[in-house]
């Protein structure tokens, strides 16, 4: 019997590992197809030529370290358009099924910080 439970433990952590194996996070901004990773840094610009380009019917994509992801399903991404977010998620031919996401924390340089501060 404890054999038994033992053998069943072990199968089951085994196969929750390749669970959390197979979920990855990719951070990046949200773009569209047109424009890709023309929008890789998030801004106000960013978000208002992302929003109309979706609204011609141009699919959301996650532009991230110089490479551009399709990105599904789309109607996860209509909030983010034009903004850094962290994607969690499966790769498949190159295409990010998420599961979710969420906005990511916006880096300032150092040099708009000491400006602020003389203020």
């Amino acid at each position: 019997m404890i054999k038994k439970s033992m053998i069943l433990c072990i199968t089951i952590m085994a196969m929750a590992s390749f669970a959390l194996a197979a979920s990855k996070t990719w951070t990046g901004t949200v773009s569209d197809e047109h424009c890709g990773a023309k929008h890789a840094m998030a801004g106000d610009a960013a978000t208002a030529c992302v929003k109309k380009c979706a609204a011609s019917g141009a699919k959301y994509v996650l532009a991230s370290r110089g490479k551009v992801y399709q990105l599904e399903p789309q109607d996860m991404f209509a909030e983010h358009a034009g903004h850094k977010v962290k994607v969690t998620g499966e790769m498949k031919a190159g295409t990010i099924t998420a599961t979710n996401v969420e906005m990511a924390a916006v880096k300032t340089s150092k040099k708009s910080k000491k400006s602020k501060m003389k203020m």
